[in-house]
């Protein structure tokens, strides 16, 4: 069970698509889950991959039989670009391979939006394509910025894909003090991909999906 403190309680686990009418309540709530997940102590993560520029540590979740994945990374760019190519909107199809389709399907205001994405298929398709209906909410952090999402329950379904769960995650993106014009880009990940997978190939996917997605970030943000 999560730890109360991170105000992301049992009754707001399984958030319906119809039973959003209080986004200020479930943003707040989001939000206050994703920073406590930022101050975590550094002893509690194990490494699970570690590549130029990017390293990936988990620990076990406590929001479901899984892990929680943390990431980080310097990118070479300001704060608001980087997070422009992350949250829902035009750029991010555009450069994360993993993604293959991207709509939004309500936006409540300007950093507030309900979004469906699918995703390819991995590791020679033992993971099938993924769909995820989830909530995304951007909202200032210290000197930068945090958009955070997690999966809210639709009853519209496609048999081409297998319904993914994003239990709370969120990118943080703040300036290097020393560099203003880069930024360090901390990535919080829990996702229960369901289906008859093997635990071993969940962990080398997403280990190497977040690594993967700074490399791809970068080079787009390179071309922007």
């Amino acid at each position: 069970m999560a730890d109360p403190g991170s105000g992301w309680s049992q009754s707001s686990r399984k958030l319906k698509m119809e039973g959003l009418s209080d986004v200020a309540s479930i943003s707040t709530k989001l939000q206050n889950t994703l920073i406590q997940y930022h101050s975590i102590e550094e002893d509690q993560w194990r490494v699970a991959k570690k590549v130029k520029d990017v390293t990936v540590w988990r620990k076990p979740s406590e929001e479901f039989n899984g892990y929680l994945y943390k990431a980080q990374g310097v990118m070479d760019d300001v704060v608001n670009n980087v997070i422009d190519h992350i949250r829902p909107g035009p750029w991010r199809l555009d450069w994360d391979r993993l993604m293959t389709s991207l709509d939004i399907l309500e936006h409540f205001e300007e950093n507030c939006c309900v979004m469906r994405y699918t995703t390819a298929g991995q590791l020679l398709n033992i993971i099938s394509p993924r769909e995820f209906v989830d909530f995304s909410y951007t909202v200032g952090y210290e000197e930068g910025l945090l958009s955070c999402g997690v999966s809210v329950e639709w009853s519209e379904t496609r048999p081409e894909f297998v319904r993914g769960y994003n239990h709370p995650c969120g990118w943080f993106c703040v300036p290097l003090k020393d560099s203003p014009n880069q930024s360090l880009l901390t990535g919080y990940i829990q996702t229960d991909l369901r289906g008859m997978i093997p635990q071993s190939a969940v962990d080398t996917a997403m280990a190497s999906t977040l690594a993967n997605f700074y490399s791809d970030l970068r080079k787009a943000l390179r071309k922007a």
